[in-house]
């Protein structure tokens, strides 16, 4: 294992005709240039092994949320070769990333955000912060966890149900 700084990063790529988008770790930039799949780098922040590993979590855990949320509301996300699914924008996908990378940054914060994103995983936080529950700096950073999760595709393509060949 590799210890001292690395870039945490978001690229946009494509493999076959499919685009992706990919949030990951490298260990030098010249990893960006030589993968012939990536197209763009969108955020490259240098950053310490633990840091990366802890920030690539709470990133993966939000998105699992928010494309579980969307497939369960019969949203289409297709699963592309690598990645993320170009379903979801690219401001998304920035915003998700800042959030995490900068909210790393105070451990208090840190610790109350994943606790929330943990509930969130089970039921909306709308409810939470309407209540008297919770107050100040963990009432604002439930509004931004659920903000962070309320894309939804501007065009109505669900899941569609086939119809039976034979009635």
């Amino acid at each position: 294992m590799i210890i001292g700084n690395l870039y945490l990063i978001l690229a946009s790529g494509e493999i076959n005709g499919t685009g992706f988008w990919l949030i990951d770790k490298i260990y030098n930039e010249s990893q960006i240039k030589e993968n012939k799949n990536l197209l763009e780098c969108h955020r490259k922040e240098l950053i310490a092994e633990a840091s990366a590993r802890d920030i690539l979590f709470a990133i993966n855990f939000n998105l699992n949320n928010l494309i579980k949320d969307l497939k369960k509301e019969g949203f289409n996300i297709e699963k592309p070769p690598k990645g993320i699914s170009f379903s979801l924008p690219l401001n998304v996908l920035e915003d998700i990333f800042d959030f995490w990378l900068e909210t790393y940054k105070n451990k208090n914060s840190w610790q109350t955000s994943l606790g929330l994103l943990k509930i969130k995983k089970r039921i909306s936080l709308s409810s939470i912060i309407k209540s008297k529950g919770i107050k100040n700096h963990v009432k604002d950073l439930a509004f931004i966890i659920e903000k962070l999760h309320t894309y939804r595709p501007n065009t109505p393509e669900k899941y569609k149900n086939k119809d039976p060949m034979w009635k």
